[in-house]
């Protein structure tokens, strides 16, 4: 008997394993099939960092951050609508300038590029990107240097044809120009790392819904004049659409509009430092925001995180819409605040 339970055992133990065999080869022949098997790890797709964008491409090439001029001499500009964040601050003169962050996709051509601020430079640090600018005064060249700024100087490669071109169509300084695709090669050169893997900033997903207030309207009106901007909300692409002194704002040579995902409005404090006007503006310490996204907007509050300038609201991050950004400082002012510049409205479309 004992043998015979022996025997018994050593059957039912091979018809187990070879009903476990088939069980697994049957799941893997359904996983060959493209049915979707349990055990299979998903990964989270890939996104450009500053644009939530989703790719199939490594993400490794290094932002580049450009100094781009608005003044009415360099209107239109070029290669605006390409960047993944444009950051608009006033320089002297109540006259605002770019700095455009380029990452997700090359343009061919930058510019008018112009000179460079601390507080220009300090951010493209921050977000760990190669500067590239158009001349600067000694002292601002002195703290570039001084600080290690990874940096691509224009009066260096003036007019060289291969980094930088001085176009016959307009007068100096507003036409100096970018070709962008030299950047890489002659950061390298300068013994620049032209690769880097950025944390990405918070997005929402593409059909999350928005919080706020309904704005299609935006106006920031530095000092009750001049420069006048305005982004006006497009139903149809879901994107606000940028004027400048009533004048859509277009690329130089396809006319496209610049129409961005994200209008994030910063106040921060603002003070002339020289007889040549000179600002120095804060970029560390927060305070009052806007974010304007999809027809809405969300009255909160900006922070310094880790070097970006960051949407929060009661405490957590603000997550913005894949695609591109633009953030406008705004100079605080006493006692009436941001809002005598910002002029947030729900217009009869």
């Amino acid at each position: 008997m004992r043998k015979l339970a022996v025997l018994l055992t050593i059957v039912l133990a091979i018809f187990i394993f070879g009903c476990s065999k088939e069980e697994k080869k049957e799941v893997q022949e359904k996983s060959n099939d493209g049915v979707k098997n349990e055990s299979t790890e998903t990964t989270d797709p890939t996104i450009y960092p500053f644009t939530g964008i989703e790719t199939d491409e490594d993400v490794t090439n290094r932002a580049v951050a450009v100094m781009v001029s608005n003044q009415v001499q360099a209107r239109p500009q070029s290669g605006l609508t390409k960047a993944d964040i444009v950051f608009e601050m006033l320089t002297e003169g109540n006259i605002t300038r770019f700095m455009a962050i380029y990452q997700s996709t090359e343009p061919d051509v930058v510019g008018p590029v112009r000179s460079a601020r601390e507080y220009f430079f300090t951010l493209a640090d921050n977000y760990d990107a190669i500067y590239v600018y158009q001349g600067a005064a000694d002292f601002i060249n002195e703290m570039i240097t001084s600080r290690e700024i990874e940096h691509l100087q224009g009066a260096t490669y003036d007019n060289d044809g291969h980094l930088f071109i001085r176009e016959a169509f307009r007068k100096t300084p507003h036409n100096s120009y970018l070709q962008f695709g030299a950047v890489y090669d002659v950061a390298a050169e300068e013994g620049y790392e032209t690769s880097f893997t950025y944390e990405p900033l918070s997005f929402l997903d593409e059909n999350s819904e928005i919080d706020g207030e309904d704005a299609n309207y935006v106006k920031i009106d530095y000092y009750g004049g001049k420069p006048i901007v305005e982004f006006e909300y497009d139903e149809t692409t879901q994107k606000y659409t940028r004027y400048n002194d009533q004048e859509k704002s277009v690329e130089l040579e396809s006319e496209i509009p610049i129409q961005v995902d994200n209008v994030f409005i910063v106040e921060t404090e603002h003070e002339v430092i020289d007889k040549e006007l000179r600002r120095a503006i804060d970029i560390d310490s927060g305070g009052t925001a806007y974010l304007l996204q999809r027809g809405k907007v969300q009255h909160i509050e900006w922070e310094n995180r880790d070097g970006r300038i960051t949407p929060v609201k009661d405490g957590q991050v603000v997550p913005f819409v894949p695609g591109q950004t633009w953030i406008n400082f705004v100079q605080s002012v006493p006692e009436s605040g941001v809002k005598e510049q910002v002029q947030i409205e729900n217009n009869e479309m």
